[in-house]
C-alpha cells in the first residue's frame, strides 16, 4: 500500500498528464510510495451536458463552480477511506512554504480541489473545504499547477523517493537558508576555478563554508526568511 494517496478533482484532467509522467514523482508512483488520481469533476455533474459552473448570483463577470458536483465527488471519495485534509488551491489561502510542506508530508490521503473560472460557491470553501493553500501572491488560470506543485513538494519528502535520501535536507528553506552554491567537474573551465575549499578534503570547514555561504546568500537574496 502506498505511503500517501492523493486525489486531485479538476474539471481539466489532461492538463495535470505531463506533470506526473516523469522524475522524481513517476519514479515514486512506479515504486509504489504514492497514488496519485486525477478526477475529472464533470464525471459527477447531475445534468445533461455536464456542466460544472454557472453565472454568479448577484450579477457580475465570469462563471462560478457549482457546489453540488463537488459535493457529490468529496462525499464519493470519503466514502471509501477518511481523508486528512481536503484542501482548495486558493491564491488568498495559506502559503505554501518547506515547513509546511515538511509537515504535510506524513499524511496518508489528500484530497485537491483545483478551482477555476472565477473560483467555487463560497459554500464549498466553508463546509467541504478543511484547508487553503496559495502557492504565491498571483493569480493562475486555474488550480490545476498549483496542485501540480505541491504535489510535488510533498511527493519529493516521502521516504524512498529521491534516490539519495538526504538530499531532501538540504534544499533551500530547510533550515530557513537558501541552499550554498553548488560545483562539479571540471574544477577549471576557462579560467573560472571553484573554491580550493571545496578541493581540501575537510569536510567540517566544507560544511562550515557551506553555512556560511547559505548565510550570506540568504542576506542578500531573501533577507526576510532571518526575520
Amino acid at each position: 500500500m502506498p505511503l500517501m494517496r492523493i486525489d486531485i478533482i479538476t474539471v481539466l484532467p489532461a492538463l495535470l498528464e505531463s506533470p506526473f509522467a516523469h522524475s522524481i514523482i513517476k519514479r515514486a508512483v512506479d515504486k509504489n510510495l504514492v497514488e496519485i488520481n486525477i478526477i475529472n469533476l464533470r464525471d459527477y455533474a447531475n445534468n445533461k451536458h455536464k456542466k460544472v459552473d454557472d453565472y454568479p448570483y448577484g450579477g457580475g463577470a465570469g462563471m462560478v463552480m457549482m457546489i453540488e458536483p463537488i459535493d457529490r465527488c468529496i462525499t464519493a471519495l470519503k466514502a471509501e477511506r477518511a481523508y486528512d485534509e481536503v484542501i482548495y488551491l486558493s491564491p488568498d489561502g495559506e502559503m505554501l512554504d518547506q515547513p509546511m510542506a515538511n509537515r504535510m508530508s506524513s499524511a496518508k490521503n489528500l484530497i485537491f480541489l483545483c478551482g477555476h473560472y472565477k473560483g467555487v460557491d463560497e459554500r464549498v470553501r466553508k463546509h467541504l473545504i478543511t484547508r487553503e493553500i496559495s502557492i504565491g501572491n498571483y493569480v493562475l488560470s486555474g488550480g490545476e499547477l498549483a496542485a501540480a506543485v505541491l504535489t510535488d513538494t510533498l511527493v519529493r519528502l516521502i521516504p524512498g523517493a529521491l534516490s539519495d535520501e538526504t538530499s531532501a535536507l538540504s534544499d533551500s528553506f530547510q533550515d530557513k537558508l537558501i541552499a550554498p552554491p553548488a560545483y562539479t567537474r571540471p574544477a577549471e573551465y576557462n579560467g573560472m576555478k571553484i573554491p580550493d575549499i571545496l578541493l581540501s578534503g575537510n569536510t567540517p570547514e566544507v560544511e562550515k563554508w557551506r553555512h556560511e555561504q547559505s548565510l550570506e546568500r540568504t542576506k542578500e537574496r531573501r533577507p526576510d526568511l532571518l526575520k
